[in-house]
């Protein structure tokens, strides 16, 4: 990654010494801004845990389930996208950061199967389909790459992606 630490002090106006002491290296300062950027502040709560979610999961119907999931995580997106762009680049230069993307995409599967989880609490999957795959399924169409083809490069509307991602979720999903 082409940023120094000392660039990084320069910009924020505090010495490279104040970087190390509070972020250590460069992937806790990463990880520390994608954190942000998902949550939208700075709160020591998960994504899981947040209002959003929260209501997802309170919903008893599944369809209603998914539709809530693509609006709530569609800012997210819009937010946070930007950043996994950022690191999956700096990923292929530097192993750390590389290793700290791999952990916030590991994070990111855990936390589609256990929305998933909370889905089929309210009723059955698509036949054949377990838990684990329906969470990779969403991990997969969820993803900051799909959304930035579909939102960035086609120039989809909030509302046409929104749509376009609760019936896909939908329709390979549920029964």
């Amino acid at each position: 990654m082409a940023t120094t630490i000392a660039a990084i002090a320069r910009e924020a106006g505090v010495s490279a010494q104040t970087v190390y002491v509070t972020f250590n290296a460069k992937p806790a300062i990463l990880t520390t801004l994608m954190g942000i950027s998902i949550g939208g502040d700075d709160q020591p709560l998960s994504v899981l845990e947040r209002s959003e979610p929260q209501r997802m999961r309170q919903e008893t119907d599944q369809r209603r389930q998914l539709r809530t999931m693509a609006r709530g995580i569609r800012p997210i997106l819009d937010r946070a996208g930007p950043m996994f762009d950022m690191m999956r680049i700096a990923a292929a230069a530097d192993a750390d950061i590389a290793a700290a993307h791999r952990r916030l995409q590991e994070e990111r599967l855990q936390n589609m199967t256990k929305v998933v989880e909370w889905i089929e609490a309210n009723g059955p999957l698509s036949s054949g389909l377990s838990a684990a795959e329906a969470g990779e399924i969403m991990w997969t169409l969820t993803s900051p790459d799909v959304h930035r083809m579909l939102r960035i490069e086609r120039g989809w509307s909030v509302e046409r992606y929104e749509l376009w991602l609760a019936e896909s979720l939908i329709a390979a999903l549920l029964p």
